[in-house]
Order: C-alpha cells, then sequence, then structure tokens
C-alpha cells in the first residue's frame, strides 16, 4: 500500500457510492457471481489505483471489468486483459512477476502506476458521461500526488483522452490541437510524454488487432521516453 496521502484517497474511493447505478450494478454482480467464480467472495467495491508511489510511467484505462477487477479488487486482475498487461509489464521490467491473481498475490510494480477514468464496473462495460464525471476527481488527485510521473500511456481511447485532458486541466500541458489516437503514437510535451496504446481488450487481442510484439512496443517506447528524460 502507497504511503502518505494516497493511503488516504485509496480509502475514499474504496468507500463512494456517487453513481447510484454503478453502485447497483458491481454489488449485484458480487452477489450473483458466475458459475466459474461462484466459491470466490467477490470484492464488490471501487477499485484504487495500484502500483509504486514514486512511479515515473503511468497507465490509465477505463474502468474494472465486472467479473476481473470487481471480483479481485485490483485494476487490471482476474481476466484476460489484466492476464496481457501484466504479462507485458513483466516483460518490460516494470512488474516482479507477469501474473495478477488479487490484492495479496506479492506482485510488485516497480517505477509504474496503473489507474482508470473510472473506479466501479459499469453495465455492458458503458459508462454515462455523469458517471465518469463523479469519478475524474479521483483521477485528478492521483496525478497530483503521483509527482514523479513523466511517461502516460493511454490503454485504449478512453483511457487515453482521459489522460489527456486530466494533464490538460491541471496545466501540465498544453495544445492548439486534439493530440491523435492511435497504437504507439507518442506524443511529447514540455514536461511529460504521452503514448497511445490499443488496450489490450478480448475484442482486440483475439482477433489480432493487437499482438503481442505490438503491446511490448509500447513499453519499449514508453523506456525510451523515460531515459530521454531522465538518462536511465
Amino acid at each position: 500500500m502507497a504511503p502518505g496521502p494516497l493511503v488516504a484517497l485509496e480509502r475514499e474511493v474504496i468507500a463512494c457510492r456517487r453513481c447510484p447505478r454503478l453502485v447497483r450494478w458491481r454489488e449485484k454482480v458480487a452477489r450473483e457471481k458466475v458459475r466459474r467464480f461462484a466459491g470466490e467472495e467477490y470484492w464488490g467495491k471501487p477499485l484504487p489505483g495500484f502500483g509504486d508511489p514514486g512511479a515515473r510511467l503511468l497507465l490509465v484505462g477505463l474502468a474494472p471489468a465486472a467479473h476481473g477487477g470487481n471480483r479481485t479488487g485490483r485494476m487490471f486482475t482476474g481476466d484476460e486483459s489484466g492476464n496481457w498487461l501484466f504479462r507485458a509489464l513483466h516483460r518490460g521490467g516494470f512488474a516482479s512477476q507477469a501474473q495478477s491473481t488479487g490484492r495479496d498475490d506479492g506482485l510488485v510494480l516497480s517505477g509504474c502506476y496503473i489507474t482508470a477514468a473510472c473506479r466501479c464496473a459499469p453495465p455492458l462495460n458503458k459508462l454515462l458521461a455523469a458517471e465518469t464525471a463523479a469519478c475524474r476527481p479521483f483521477l485528478l488527485r492521483e496525478i497530483e500526488l503521483l509527482r514523479e510521473v513523466r511517461v502516460v500511456v493511454g490503454l485504449g481511447r478512453v483511457g487515453f483522452e482521459a489522460a489527456l485532458a486530466a494533464y490538460r486541466d491541471l496545466g501540465r500541458i498544453a495544445f492548439k490541437k486534439k493530440p491523435a489516437f492511435g497504437h504507439c503514437i507518442r506524443h511529447d510535451f514540455e514536461t511529460m510524454t504521452l503514448i497511445a496504446s490499443f488496450h489490450p481488450s478480448q475484442q482486440n487481442t483475439f482477433t489480432g488487432r493487437l499482438t503481442r510484439v505490438m503491446f511490448d512496443r509500447i513499453f519499449r517506447e514508453a523506456r525510451r521516453a523515460l531515459r530521454e528524460r531522465h538518462g536511465n
């Protein structure tokens, strides 16, 4: 668990009940479960960010999966998207192991922190604009507390645009023309680099739109950007 202010923010996220539709859905899923996880106790609460409080790399996704993060209590954990992500992070040297199965599995992220635009699993993976807006202050506060971050990866268009808007609104970046989204498109600003990535969803990985080689390229590019900004 991260020290100091991040702990207080984590507790606030976990206790949040701002969005009635999301509260109903996440708790319904946690009660009714699915057959393959029927014997497990679901987390069923909002998910805080996870990782190294001194991170220089920040990953921003969309929201937890109903039977992934909503079950395990950790971002990108418990589903195939998470399997893809943590294998790639391990190969890239940002994760101590290639598997992420739950909050107590011993996984440690090094120089990396994972968060999302929304902290609750939404029905049909679709968020309402009001729900995204209600959750946005958590992302803004995380960014303010993660002061060493210099490279941000937006996982999927929603994660990319959430990161872009958050850093702009905090006064960290400025642009006249909206930066484009596309796999491994890199945008360098004065104080940070933003890299766009296709989301490691099954829709992308099963169809070959996102391959292992393509995903590994994201974290090689992140390493390159970090070296350019820090010299190591």
